[in-house]
């Protein structure tokens, strides 16, 4: 027996038709090149998009047809977020800082008709044209003014938007179909596109609005200073408009501690998202400034684990709680979000801060379990740690262009990492697959050494990696950037250690460099590290 109810499709268009119907005059402020501080609502939006959305039938874009976007967090990017995607056509978003070879394969692996990139992109774009034989037209996301001078290759998006009407009926698509695209950023290989589906990309946003998670509401001011180039903004571009909220986009000064402070006490930002070191950025320059946060009551962190030194400062200086997240961009990217339970409020102050510097538990949409070596579940004791394994409605099962089953035989998702989950259900990432340390016979948590590091007042950022010894295999070795003026040298660093891990955890060397390697979305690049090490002779040898 079926049940009787409606049988309505989840489309992104949905959220667009609510939205402008419910929050017509909500805030969206965004920084662009050409306009420090634009404003315009939800319904200036809208309107927008469908101008947008006829615009991309004049230039030919039919179908799921692909349109590639280099570009920040503004306004503009937003506008391609919903005239894309509701028109029925993909938005593949393009991380400009991948290397060149890696943008040339992506964009043709996705045969992009149509580009639109900020005018910063323009370099990389003139030095690809030739090499991409599926691209018809590029579009610069600026208005007439500030169009770079005899460049009629080039079209100006302002000019489209204004040439076109504001009427246009969004098509009634089936939920499954694809509506963006992303490519993973790997270190090995080439990238792989992740295709989002509607149906994947609207529960994805509802399940990030919940209270134990982003905890959206129409009161809220939010920040997103994770790229809108990168895994949909974390949902961000979403929620918020599903929820009503009043939405602040950064432009290109997202790591600008003075910008960051000045948008969120000017703007009345409550929740922001980012990665570490963009809130490192953050605290150096409210520490240099002397200056405080008005409004700021909650930040995410992501991409990276949270060092201890954040959570405590931006708790205890500033009274801003701070949230683990975790995801992929192979999960839209959510996974884990780490909310308090009833009762662990009451935890004592160390065993409260030990569970903040877990990733988070799970919420309803995503499953996941660990796994050993052999393939069997591992308990939640928070003693045990595996293989980490997720499925779920926003989990993709297969890559773009691929006939390949992204899946186990069972239908888990290999995420690559390793963790362990507690009782409670909070899981802690312990380490990557392919950068745990074995030492001896035994496993040594790289991330636990790095968070221990950085938590040192003097070290700006750290990396561990195993590197090949005589007797133990492989030893830690800790590669460490100093902060600016810190008179710190190897032995007060490692001593450092003692207490906090076991003792044959502790690194066998350091090695101070200026600049550790990221890759195109900010993460330690730890096989470029080990490159750079290759060969190295431990002090005692």
């Amino acid at each position: 027996m079926q049940g009787l109810m409606m049988d309505s499709q989840l489309l992104i268009s949905s959220v667009l038709r609510f939205a402008e119907a419910n929050f017509p005059n909500s805030e969206i402020v965004s920084v662009t090149h050409d306009n420090p501080r634009y404003r315009y609502t939800y319904k200036d939006l809208f309107r927008r998009s469908r101008q947008l959305a006829n615009a991309l039938a004049r230039l030919g874009v039919s179908g799921d047809n692909r349109v590639g976007t280099l570009a920040w967090n503004d306004h503009r990017h937003l506008e391609l977020y919903y005239g894309v995607s509701c028109a029925g056509h993909v938005l593949h978003t393009i991380n400009p800082r991948l290397f060149i070879e890696q943008l040339e394969f992506i964009i043709n692996h996705a045969a992009d008709k149509v580009l639109f990139i900020d005018p910063v992109f323009i370099g990389i774009v003139d030095e690809l044209r030739s090499k991409l034989p599926a691209v018809e037209h590029v579009v610069v996301l600026s208005d007439r003014e500030h169009m770079p001078a005899g460049r009629d290759d080039l079209l100006c998006y302002e000019d489209l938007l204004a040439a076109e009407t504001s009427e246009y009926e969004w098509p009634e698509l089936d939920e499954t179909e694809a509506s963006s695209l992303c490519y993973t950023s790997g270190t090995t290989g080439n990238p792989k596109g992740v295709l989002y589906s509607h149906r994947s990309t609207i529960l994805h946003a509802y399940a990030a609005a919940l209270p134990d998670v982003m905890g959206l509401s129409a009161r809220e001011c939010v920040l997103p200073l994770v790229p809108m180039f990168h895994v949909n903004a974390w949902g961000v571009p979403y929620s918020v408009l599903m929820t009503g909220g009043k939405l602040v986009l950064p432009g290109p000064g997202m790591a600008d501690g003075e910008q960051l402070h000045s948008l969120i006490n000017d703007e009345g930002v409550t929740y922001s998202l980012g990665v570490p070191t963009i809130w490192l950025a953050l605290l150096n320059w409210l520490d240099e400034s002397g200056l405080t946060l008005s409004s700021l009551n909650r930040i995410c962190v992501g991409g990276a684990a949270c060092p201890q030194l954040v959570i405590d400062t931006m708790n205890d200086r500033y009274d801003v709680t701070v949230h683990h997240g975790w995801g992929m961009t192979e999960m839209s990217p959510l996974g884990v979000y780490n909310s308090p339970k009833a009762g662990t409020m009451k935890l004592p102050d160390e065993e409260f801060a030990a569970l903040q510097l877990r990733q988070g538990r799970g919420f309803f949409g995503v499953e996941m379990k660990i796994v050993d070596d052999a393939g069997k579940e591992m308990p939640w004791d928070g003693k045990a740690f595996g293989a980490l394994k997720v499925r779920g409605a926003w989990v993709c099962n297969s890559y773009f262009g691929s006939d390949e089953s992204a899946l186990d035989e069972d239908g888990w998702f290999e995420t690559g990492d390793v963790a362990t989950i507690d009782a409670d259900g909070y899981m802690l990432i312990t380490d990557r697959s392919k950068d745990v340390i074995k030492s001896g016979g035994e496993w040594i948590s790289s991330i636990e050494l790095e968070n221990t590091a950085v938590n040192h007042p003097g070290v700006r950022e750290a990396a561990v990696i195993g590197m090949p010894h005589p007797k133990w295999s492989e030893r830690p070795l800790l590669v460490v950037v100093k902060q600016p003026g810190a008179d710190l040298n190897a032995g007060a660093l490692l001593k450092w250690f003692d207490g906090k891990v076991a003792s044959w955890w502790v690194p066998d060397a350091v090695e101070f460099v200026d600049e550790l390697p990221h890759t195109a979305t900010g993460k330690l690049n730890k096989l470029s590290l080990r490159e750079q090490f290759a060969g190295y002779q431990w002090p005692s040898q």
